[in-house]
């Protein structure tokens, strides 16, 4: 096993246990001093602590699996009234022509930051044309919707308030109701020095919310940092079906996915109920037909139901039509249900926090029109 622990943001191996091994290997053949080298190797590693912390660093880490999925780590906020901002503009229905619809609406993050849906729900009722990715862990994504048009979090957020088929405002609506509203113009100067509101900041601190919204110590994460006793022997199956058979090729990194594109329908074609063309929508490259981005697969047991046209109600359904259309295999009942043992430990701590208080509206707020 390589040992190594993180420092600074780098990765160093651990030699001074390495050079133990071989003699420590013989001690053991010949039957000498085990107990001896043992304190050796107990000295070295308390010296080495000694100097960490004095330093000024952290104690030792766990060692961590080589896989080719690594755990999350927790969010570190540097700020933390922005991110409170956020949290309130995240869910503010007022962001939207109907007063009824916020980031939360499709997002909901009681329900592992979807909607449940095939599709979400627009303004007046309106179907959208995809199903909405989960929010949890989307700042690891190499970018954000399924065809990546939106390079970051910061882009992203701006996209649905005028979207006429989403909140169906204006940014600068938008902005007028916030402006309105002494409650945020009072916050907005305390986090950007000035009181007035722009969409840029608008969006800033919406991702700055985001970015604190992972899952980390999951039972995956758990045995990848050493605890064995974290998975079954059910779920190890599961994981050792999923990557020899090759999904690790697409669903890898801290997220299991979100960092690449690849064609839905590699061995036979996927016959989809949404008319997204996926990146070509974006690159207008015929080679980019079909292709998305590949979902994080943290906490997959609660984002269904799944594909970018929400056509699998389940996992086994998704397991099923992903083994035969994207590596050409069809698996058995035993193994589905294998790989979706391993799929259900995915699943992190959820965000914890107290719902915001929203600002009360002035007289001179616009008001919602849902009906219009």
């Amino acid at each position: 096993m390589t040992y190594v622990k993180r420092l600074a943001g780098r990765e160093e191996s651990n030699a001074h246990i390495a050079s133990f091994r071989p003699s420590l290997s013989g001690v053991v053949a010949d039957g000498f001093l085990f107990k001896e080298c043992i304190m050796k190797v107990k000295a070295k590693g308390l010296a080495l602590a000694m100097t960490l912390s004095m330093a000024g660093t952290s104690a030792w880490a766990a060692a961590t699996r080589d896989e080719p999925i690594q755990p999350i780590t927790a969010p570190r906020t540097t700020h933390p009234a922005k991110v409170e901002l956020g949290k309130k503009l995240f869910f503010e229905t007022r962001l939207s022509k109907s007063g009824f619809i916020s980031c939360n609406s499709c997002h909901n993050l009681s329900m592992g930051g979807s909607d449940n849906l095939k599709t979400s729900i627009g303004d007046h009722w309106q179907q959208g044309p995809i199903n909405a990715p989960t929010v949890l862990n989307s700042s690891l994504a190499l970018a954000q919707f399924w065809d990546g048009r939106a390079p970051d979090l910061k882009a992203q957020a701006g996209g649905p308030i005028a979207n006429p088929g989403e909140m169906a405002f204006t940014h600068a609506l938008a902005i007028d109701v916030l402006q309105s509203i002494p409650g945020y113009v009072a916050e907005f100067k305390s986090v950007f020095g000035s009181g007035r509101v722009d969409i840029d900041k608008v969006t800033s601190a919406i991702a700055a919310f985001e970015e604190t919204l992972v899952t980390p110590d999951s039972p995956f994460d758990k045995w990848l940092t050493g605890d064995d006793k974290a998975l079954g022997a059910r779920e190890l199956a599961g994981y050792k079906l999923f990557k020899d058979s090759g999904c690790v090729a697409c669903h890898n990194g801290p997220a299991v996915g979100g960092n690449s594109f690849q064609k839905m329908g590699v061995v036979a074609p996927y016959q989809a109920t949404s008319p997204a063309g996926g990146r070509a929508d974006v690159t207008g490259k015929d080679e980019d037909r079909f292709k998305f981005k590949v979902p994080t697969l943290r906490n997959v047991e609660l984002t269904y139901p799944y594909f970018h046209d929400g056509e699998a109600a389940t996992l086994e359904q998704a397991v099923d039509v992903m083994g035969r259309l994207q590596l050409g295999r069809k698996y058995s009942e035993d193994e589905i249900g294998k790989i979706v043992a391993f799929l259900k430990t995915l699943t992190g701590d959820q965000p914890l926090f107290t719902l915001p208080l929203l600002p009360p509206s002035s007289n001179s707020t616009p008001r919602p029109t849902p009906f219009d």
